[in-house]
């Protein structure tokens, strides 16, 4: 346990808020951030919040040439009555350190680190939008910063937060997105790092999302590496699709991300008594369910969007639209009710609302 050292900016190194009906996302940052390092044989230390600012790192740093590089993304919401609520951000913080056991990084206490970021969000809360629909994006990452060459875990890292005020994912409606489908590029394997959130993951998904944006789709769907047979996941997403009247999803088998919304609609779902089955689809099994009728919709789940109906998908040459392109009924309620518990508006039968006071 490391105390907390609280160092504000002074009033003349404050930034100017940006305009909160043109946020975007991550294109803005608040006025502090929290550090905190790692060292061999010391442990953690230097917990701290100060300004927002660059630090430095030796060219030689290991997260620069080895990718032992990690994060999380959570968000804080204003509730109506102007309180600051988090959603499951210790669920969040607990798969940074199975994030950090699988990359051979130190793992943090995450109960401390919580404590810290509500600090965090305390000095810089007005930077938490009050538009509809729009957040505080909460940053967690570490990064190697050993000054050594070698293929081996770093002895030293860096653990920071940063925070971003984000705009409404759907400004202009909750409405159904596109989805190219890749047979050519895979994403992770079983036996990877696949299921963690590791930096290198997500460059390694930027070709495929830069020829899938070329052709006017929104995200890549990926098939698993083996038999680019079975769906995975979307680029920033878990994926969900109703067949029969029973949710499907694929299994958590080490090569997609347990994510936190995914969790929170498998819930959701057993509580409303929706038949859910975590198992393999095959990309087949979803074309020939849209051919014959019984696919009734297609929706992703994650942080940024939270649910994300699709309305269509581009696979091996061709269009397949799904549920007419609209967005269905199942898609619509769970993320109503998603947001709902999030802004304080919906019982939080589960816990998951974590007050910022």
């Amino acid at each position: 346990m490391t105390t907390l050292t609280i160092r504000q900016a002074r009033p003349e190194e404050l930034k100017a808020k940006p305009e909160q009906t043109a946020l975007g996302f991550g294109k803005y940052f608040s006025d502090h951030m929290l550090t905190m390092r790692y060292k061999e044989g010391v442990g953690w230390h230097d917990l701290t919040i100060s300004k927002y600012e660059d630090f430095s790192l030796a060219p030689s740093a290991m997260c620069l040439h080895y990718g032992q590089a990690i994060f999380e993304g959570m968000k804080a919401y204003r509730t109506a009555n102007d309180q600051i609520s988090l959603f499951r951000p210790l669920d969040n913080l607990r798969r940074m350190n199975v994030s950090a056991e699988r990359m051979c990084m130190a793992p943090i206490d995450v109960q401390q680190v919580l404590a810290a970021i509500k600090e965090l969000i305390r000095l810089d809360q007005e930077w938490v939008p009050r538009t509809p629909g729009a957040t505080l994006y909460i940053r967690p990452t570490m990064i190697a910063t050993e000054a050594a060459l070698g293929v081996r875990p770093s002895t030293e890292y860096l653990f920071f937060v940063i925070l971003s005020p984000v705009g409404a994912y759907y400004p202009e409606g909750f409405n159904p997105v596109s989805i190219y489908v890749s047979d050519t590029y895979v994403r992770a394997v079983r036996g990877g790092v696949g299921f963690v959130k590791t930096a290198g993951n997500y460059a390694a998904s930027i070709k495929a999302a830069m020829e899938a944006k070329a052709l006017g789709y929104t995200q890549v769907l990926w098939l698993d590496a083996i038999e680019r047979r079975y769906v995975e996941e979307v680029g920033t997403m878990n994926i969900f699709f109703k067949i029969n009247g029973r949710l499907i999803t694929p299994p958590l088998a080490g090569s997609i991300l347990p994510g936190i919304t995914r969790d929170s609609v498998i819930q959701l779902a057993k509580d409303w008594g929706q038949a859910i089955d975590e198992r393999p689809i095959s990309i087949d099994e979803v074309v020939e369910a849209n051919n014959n009728g019984s696919l009734e919709e297609v929706f992703g789940t994650g942080t940024a969007a939270v649910i994300s109906p699709v309305g269509s998908l581009f696979y091996q040459g061709q269009t397949i639209t799904l549920n007419g392109g609209q967005t269905g009924p199942l898609s619509q309620k769970m993320f109503d009710c998603l947001q709902g518990i999030q802004y304080g508006q919906h019982p939080d039968a589960h816990g998951w609302v974590e007050p910022l006071c």
